[in-house]
């Protein structure tokens, strides 16, 4: 699975202390890696299903400016059961920008609703 994104202001890395790099920050990449690989769960989850994610590992090797366009290549490495588990590469041309593996799980929206409806009780 392929997906691209352009690398917007949106997507450096700021805190609450204010922009600490006018480049693409590791916890927008790994939001993006995530998408790129949910995007196996759009097309294998049935009507009355949907993704939830389950961990994201990121290796962030070289920066991204804004304005760049960042390619994601999603493989799915491993499928069990309601279990999906994707490796990823994010480039710029042949230079790689990160690298890793993300999971989700394919759960009845009954399910997920139950779930989140225990935790207003916390």
């Amino acid at each position: 699975m392929t997906y691209q994104k352009v690398v917007s202001e949106a997507d450096v890395a700021a805190f609450e202390s204010g922009k600490v790099h006018p480049v693409y920050a590791t916890f927008a990449l790994a939001r993006d890696a995530e998408w790129a690989c949910r995007l196996f769960v759009l097309e294998m989850k049935e009507a009355d299903e949907e993704g939830i994610g389950t961990f994201v590992n990121v290796e962030h090797i070289s920066p991204a400016l804004v304005g760049q366009t960042v390619t994601f290549v999603a493989t799915i490495k491993e499928l069990k059961g309601n279990s999906i588990v994707c490796t990823y590469t994010a480039s710029i041309g042949s230079r790689l920008v990160a690298k890793g593996q993300q999971g989700q799980k394919i759960l009845k929206l009954e399910r997920l609703q139950q779930l989140f409806g225990s935790l207003k009780d916390e």
